[in-house]
């Protein structure tokens, strides 16, 4: 883990205000400022040199769904399964370490120039925890807002989706402040979790209650 330095708090600070004041026009990943807007135009190189699609998950996601106090330090991305190889390879001569991948872990590079972890989210892989593991593998980017080679930020359902298969409390708390952010999808969402599997569409009704409960407070 990074150690948390004066330097390091004073850039997140000025991160924030960024993304505060560029909150209606920052659309695209490529729109991020500083550092990780220049991870995404790294990435968008590799994508289309390999003709691959791909969807920003993860933190920005959220922000960029209407959790604007989520910022994060990692950028994560979701890659179809015939191009994890290939794009490992050429990740590695294009800016890029791949980090050592420990057994049950999923594939993370360190962008040199910025020092910005990407973390890679496999098609066909099972998001969870041993010991809760989800009830369906993460699906290919096509199906969750990717459009080209060029980066794109994840639907909402899709990002909601994600959040619920892994299980953890601190994305069952995005999740609750995605729905607080956006009300008037909140069924919409539901249709999408409920074709997805009926698990996540229960967890999401259980959280959409304690959003609205929060609301009422």
């Amino acid at each position: 883990m990074s150690t948390v330095t004066p330097a390091f708090l004073a850039e997140q600070l000025e991160l924030a205000d960024q993304l505060l004041a560029g909150r209606v026009t920052m659309l695209e990943p490529q729109d991020l400022p500083g550092r990780y807007g220049r991870v995404v135009q790294a990435l968008d190189h590799l994508l289309q040199a390999l003709q691959i699609e791909s969807v920003l998950g993860g933190g920005w996601a959220v922000w960029r769904h209407g959790y604007v106090g989520r910022v994060t330090r990692a950028v994560d991305i979701v890659l179809p399964a015939t191009g994890i190889d290939e794009f490992l390879r050429v990740a590695s001569f294009a800016g890029f370490e791949v980090l050592a991948q420990l057994p049950g872990r999923w594939p993370k590079l360190l962008h040199k120039e910025t020092g910005i972890e990407v973390d890679i989210l496999p098609e066909g892989e099972r998001p969870g925890t041993a010991e809760r593991p989800a009830p369906t593998t993460i699906r290919h980017p096509a199906l969750m807002g990717a459009a080209g080679a060029i980066l794109r930020y994840i639907t909402l359902p899709a990002l909601i989706e994600l959040k619920l298969a892994a299980g953890r409390v601190r994305d069952q708390a995005d999740v609750i402040e995605l729905v607080r952010a956006n009300e008037d999808q909140v069924e919409d969402i539901h249709r999408h979790l409920t074709a997805i599997h009926s698990d996540y569409a229960l967890q999401f009704e259980r959280l959409v209650e304690q959003a609205r409960k929060q609301e009422d407070r």
